[in-house]
């Protein structure tokens, strides 16, 4: 029988508020995009209003008496610095974290409510995608991101794959490589053969010719690509200047052939791409501004403070407030008074914890990745966000906001501070997780020694034992691996292996 009736139920949910949604925002906005929030903010709120910046025709003015400081001001800032003591028996093995010295942020700081409390709300998955309608705009992807995404499945070990990231960020937008190799292998700590050879590796990279040093050497590695690069063509390469002034006497001479074999090569070269950047989308150029700056301690370690340059300086008027509130007659007046100063107060606390949650963050990364800073790329240790999050006591969504668009200065250079996680792939049995790049050489291992009697190892066979081995991987990321490290699938390899 079908009718109605009223029923009480208890339960439980997450309420996501306006303010908590704000402070999501506020975490994962790098600082031009935080500066344009702030300034929306100025325009809309008349009781904020920005602090004057030093070295202005105000500098020395006193602020009002019944003025409040927001975020970080010189009268009233909290800890901007954290030091991490970096001691070389810390860098290798199992040694003893060294110890934060009292200008790290205090327990109490780290533990007042904000965003260490709400991102705990995050293990269900409600904010790991940036829910709450804080999902950033979609956009074609950038030539870098597309660079970088191959990098990820090269099979490079953790050294290489640093030294691909910085190498993909002297790329211009037209696909070249700008910048000496001496001088990346020089502010990384490795040696200029190693530099070379993963640029090497990454000049195989899509689109064909990217990461070249010049146009000649641009064209080259799309020659080889079509396999059309051979001697004669080597010295076409290296007489372009010839080919601009139309010399065809001079270059048949010095590539030897005659003028129909010069008139298909230069063909040949038409319809190759000088700019093999130029079909992704571009960027306006900005200089990346550091949030992080690391520098050695004359102590000992290395000192980590917040970049004071990039935090908004605001100030709240509460004698205006004052005036306003007693001259609000109506409700809604009065109501649209104490909101904006809700919201001003609410803006506070929300740029306040952003800072101190950044610099716990890099404070932790920089303890983590120490060796790296001290003896080069080559000691960059694996680590991943689960890590941090735990040595901190923050959720990993929270560190991956802090991390996502937030840059550290380094004696070392510029870095983003997701270039410091390298992946990791699980154990079946729930141990210590494996190296990517272990399970990458493992898998070629394996295809390696196929035999020639046709017994040829599919993917699927392949996520069996490596899970016999107790690494758990599905068999999509086998695909990924095999394609990366450039091994063709197993009906390929049976034809190629029947036919040799």
């Amino acid at each position: 029988m079908i009718g109605q009736r009223l029923e009480v139920r208890q339960g439980q949910g997450l309420v996501i508020t306006p303010q908590l949604q704000q402070a999501i925002k506020l975490l994962q906005l790098s600082n031009q995009e935080l500066d344009e929030y702030v300034e929306a903010e100025l325009e809309k709120n008349p009781l904020l209003q920005r602090e004057e910046a030093e070295g202005t025709p105000n500098e020395g003015r006193e602020p009002p008496a019944d003025t409040t400081e927001l975020s970080f001001s010189d009268a009233e800032a909290p800890d901007r610095s954290s030091t991490v003591d970096a001691r070389e028996d810390d860098v290798y093995g199992d040694a003893t974290p060294g110890e934060r010295t009292s200008d790290r942020l205090s327990d109490e700081a780290a533990e007042q409510p904000g965003l260490s409390d709400w991102s705990a709300a995050g293990k269900g998955g409600s904010f790991n995608d940036g829910d709450g309608g804080e999902r950033p705009d979609r956009h074609d992807p950038t030539l870098w991101d597309h660079l970088q995404a191959q990098a990820s499945t090269a099979g490079f070990s953790t050294t290489d794959h640093a030294i691909a990231l910085s190498l993909i960020d002297g790329v211009d937008d037209g696909g070249y490589l700008r910048g000496e190799l001496a001088e990346i292998a020089d502010r990384l700590g490795c040696d200029l053969a190693r530099v070379e050879a993963v640029l090497a590796t990454c000049q195989g990279f899509e689109p064909t010719g990217v990461m070249a040093r010049s146009v000649p050497e641009c064209l080259k590695l799309q020659l080889i690509e079509r396999n059309r690069f051979d001697p004669a063509m080597a010295i076409l390469l290296d007489n372009l200047e010839l080919l601009a002034r139309r010399n065809l006497v001079a270059l048949r001479t010095a590539c030897g052939v005659d003028a129909e074999d010069l008139a298909e090569m230069i063909s040949e070269l038409k319809a190759l791409t000088p700019r093999p950047g130029a079909g992704f989308a571009g960027e306006v150029a900005q200089t990346v501004i550091p949030d992080v700056h690391v520098r050695p301690d004359p102590a000992g370690g290395w000192r980590v403070e917040l970049n004071t340059d990039t935090l908004p300086r605001l100030l709240v008027d509460k004698r205006y407030h004052a005036t306003v509130s007693a001259a609000a007659r109506s409700e809604t007046e009065k109501a649209f008074v104490a909101d904006c100063a809700a919201q001003a107060s609410w803006l506070v606390k929300s740029l306040d914890q952003r800072a101190r949650t950044i610099l716990k963050v890099g404070s932790e990364i920089v303890r983590q990745q120490d060796a790296f800073l001290a003896f080069g790329v080559e000691f960059l240790r694996p680590l991943n966000l689960k890590t941090v999050a735990d040595a901190i006591g923050m959720h990993e969504s929270t560190v991956s906001r802090v991390t996502s668009n937030k840059y550290v200065s380094t004696p070392r250079g510029v870095f983003e501070l997701k270039f410091f996680f390298t992946a990791a792939i699980q154990a079946t049995d729930g141990g210590a997780t494996h190296s990517a790049e272990a399970v990458r050489h493992r898998i070629k291992a394996m295809i390696d020694h196929e035999g020639r009697d046709g017994d040829v190892l599919s993917d699927d066979r392949i996520v069996e034992i490596l899970k016999e081995a107790g690494i758990d991987i599905a068999r999509r990321t086998v695909a990924k691996y095999r394609e990366a490290l450039r091994i063709p699938s197993s009906v390929e390899r049976r034809r190629l292996l029947q036919t040799g």
